[in-house]
């Protein structure tokens, strides 16, 4: 029975709540309707139509300006050879707003001019378009710094729209506007307000923690006592840090109280505990192979079949470039529990070996002599490190050798340098008359024998 009592109620109140939220939704933009019909009767005065028509002129003039200065300007800056990047990046942007900063210019001076001369409720909506166009023109300046076009665009059409609803004087009643369409859940109440400064907030914090994300990894990378991949593990810290930070700081600016979410955290973190073994296996495996520094961008390792330069060490996986231009994205798990072979962990040095053969009859000595220069007169084989070859064993067919030679560019190939030893070997031997065996067979045909065949009787 209590139930059947209070649903009525609370219909009653939810309709009352929603009859109040439209009236006060009428109310003001009606106030606003009314604001703007002032506005744009105001116009048709008789100072305010001429100033309509200086305003129109001076951007005909502005746009003249342009025209003329333009070319003359950019032809200057290609002559600029030896300036730096960040001053060149200036002018580029300069250059690319060259209109508005003239016509800013000209409509202060303008303001100026008529102030002294005239009365100065004469340039009044001089004074709020210059304001309009000065206040555009530095946001579109400050938010140049801004990489992301995205949200570059997102942030100065809304702090266009910001300062353009202040200086008309009708900022609070849109406020009021944007913030009686909404709704209340709990403690907290959800509005397009709520949402459109949550988007500002959020965007301003994201744009600052990316600037300072990029400044300091370009400090880190530039920083030669810092193995590479201390350096990633470094940037990837900084980078969390500054996002994270920059999450809470929004969220919290907006008044929305986190503690409600720990248990629902703990239960998605269990959740997902569960379902992403994987990923979750191959963060903790990117995060070990950056602390034991086992593997760093530039490394040459072998995993299987895939030989390669590591690109660059990924939060899941590592970037592995082949010499046929394949980038492998191989998962941290599999080069944590896997057998890898790194050709420069320590030092660049790699050895490699060739296996060949003689005949029996050619002298061993000659031949050792023989292979070792021939290899050290191969590009990129190190004169530094001793060439050796060795008898490994008597083969059915030939004498059989092992010839050893040092490199220092592994990540210039393995694959090339074998065949160009071996392309030496081939010239070096047959100048000095030394026979490379292969084995032989011979085949006989025997001539077919003739057979009596008898038939017995039935």
């Amino acid at each position: 029975m209590a139930n059947h009592t209070n649903t009525p109620q609370t219909q009653t109140v939810s309709t009352d709540t929603a009859g109040q939220q439209l009236d006060e939704i009428l109310a003001i933009s009606t106030d606003l309707f009314t604001q703007g019909q002032t506005f744009v009767q105001s116009l048709f005065r008789t100072w305010n139509m001429y100033q309509i028509g200086i305003i129109i002129g001076l951007l005909v003039l502005a746009h003249v300006l342009r025209a003329i200065f333009g070319p003359r300007i950019r032809a200057w800056m290609a002559s600029r050879e030896n300036w730096p990047k960040w001053r060149m990046r200036i002018l580029v942007v300069v250059h690319q707003r060259l209109r508005a900063i003239f016509f800013v210019t000209l409509i202060w001076l303008t303001i100026y001019i008529m102030r002294e001369v005239t009365w100065p409720s004469r340039s009044y909506l001089l004074g709020i378009v210059g304001t309009l166009a000065f206040a555009w023109l530095c946001i579109a300046f400050l938010t140049r710094l801004i990489k992301s076009q995205t949200l570059r665009r997102s942030i100065r059409y809304g702090a266009w729209a910001y300062v353009t609803l202040r200086i008309l004087g009708v900022l609070d009643p849109a406020e009021r506007l944007l913030d009686s369409i909404g709704f209340t859940m709990g403690d907290i109440r959800f509005s397009l307000l709520l949402l459109v400064q949550s988007l500002v907030i959020l965007g301003v914090l994201i744009a600052l923690a990316r600037f300072f994300t990029r400044s300091t990894a370009s400090r880190i990378r530039s920083n030669q006592d810092i193995s590479p991949s201390m350096q990633v593990l470094l940037i990837k810290a900084v980078q969390f840090g500054l996002y994270g930070f920059a999450f809470f700081i929004g969220v919290r600016a907006l008044g929305i109280d986190l503690t409600g979410l720990a248990v629902l955290s703990g239960a998605i973190g269990v959740g997902l505990g569960f379902g992403l073994q994987k990923v979750v296996s191959n963060l903790v495996s990117g995060v070990i192979i950056l602390l034991d520094k086992s593997i760093k961008p530039g490394d040459v390792i072998s995993l299987g079949d895939t030989f390669g330069w590591i690109n660059s060490l990924g939060a899941r996986y590592v970037s592995v470039v082949t010499r046929d231009g394949r980038e492998y994205l191989i998962p941290n798990e599999d080069l944590i529990t896997g057998q890898v072979v790194n050709w420069s962990h320590s030092n660049e040095f790699v050895r490699l070996d060739i296996h060949f053969g003689t005949a029996y009859s050619d002298n061993p000595h000659e031949v050792r002599k023989i292979a070792v220069e021939a290899a050290q007169g191969v590009d990129r084989v190190l004169t530094s490190r001793p060439t050796v070859c060795h008898i490994v064993g008597f083969g059915d067919s030939s004498v059989d050798y092992v010839l050893r030679f040092w490199i220092s560019d592994p990540t210039g190939g393995l694959t090339n340098i074998r065949g160009n030893i071996y392309l030496a070997l081939w010239d070096a031997f047959a100048e000095h008359g030394i026979s490379i065996p292969f084995p032989q067979r011979e085949v006989k045909l025997l001539e077919s024998e003739q057979v009596n065949v008898r038939v017995a009787p039935d």
